[in-house]
């Protein structure tokens, strides 16, 4: 026990490997930029790359729902249901009920 002990005090008492052992902590875990702050940047990195998904898959549908109104002589009926649905606009003749969950 007392042998190995000895080997292991010698390996860890070199200068070289302890130099490395203590660059290897400040690196690891004491640095500005340590490995835990890393993961956690790499982790909101993403989440960011979800939601920017998610904002161009709205922008393609935005686009060409814009694209289906743009001529108004054909798409009339397209115009005033998108009126109705997001203004909730309405014809003379009727009455809007806005039912909220």
């Amino acid at each position: 026990m007392k042998e190995v002990l000895l080997k292991i005090w010698k390996v860890v008492s070199n200068k070289y490997v302890a130099t490395l052992v203590v660059f290897a902590i400040v690196f690891l875990f004491l640095d500005e930029n340590n490995l835990l702050v890393t993961l956690k940047q790499e982790k909101e990195v993403k989440r960011l790359h979800a939601i920017e998904a998610s904002y161009r898959d709205a922008i393609i549908n935005d686009s060409i729902q814009a694209l289906s109104l743009k001529n108004k002589k054909e798409n009339l009926p397209a115009i005033e249901k998108y009126g109705r649905e997001t203004y909730y606009l309405k014809a003379k003749d009727e009455d809007v009920f806005v039912v909220s969950e």
